[in-house]
């Protein structure tokens, strides 16, 4: 809801396959104390392929962040070591019989606006690719990702 408190949580996952599930019961647990069940779905989804990619195309840790502005936005991020930019997202369309290689053409389709930005923090590098849900009915303005909190 607009005008409510922003908030931030931070999950660091190992490189571990089994990591994807514990971020998605996570955020299904901080999106309901926040009263945001009418989101878990798409925001469980979106950061499922988020996370599921930094697990699967990196080596290091990897972080879930997920962030409420004061205006409602719903920010979903995924951290991971390699300042490397993420592939782009093929057309959804052909991509439908795959098993894999859907995750960025899924966010793409699902969040209001997405990007990522590379990262450098005390020394360590890495990038945080990031989705964002408008409040319902709101449409997300458009903002530069350089001017954004990391």
């Amino acid at each position: 809801m607009p005008g409510s408190e922003p908030w931030e949580h931070s999950l660091h996952i190992p490189n571990d396959p089994r990591a994807v599930t514990v971020c998605r019961r996570t955020l299904r647990l901080i999106l309901t104390m926040h009263g945001l069940i009418g989101v878990v779905d798409v925001a469980e989804l979106l950061a499922t392929e988020l996370v599921a990619n930094a697990v699967r195309h990196t080596k290091g840790p990897a972080a879930l962040r997920v962030h409420r502005s004061g205006a409602g936005v719903l920010r979903i991020g995924a951290w991971d070591a390699d300042p490397s930019p993420p592939e782009p997202p093929e057309p959804f369309e052909p991509a439908l019989e795959r098993e894999d290689g859907r995750g960025l053409a899924l966010v793409r389709a699902c969040a209001d606006t997405w990007g990522w930005q590379p990262l450098t923090r005390g020394g360590s590098r890495g990038k945080v690719v990031w989705c964002e849900l408008a409040p319902a009915g709101e449409p997300v303005q458009e903002r530069s990702f350089l001017t954004e909190r990391s």
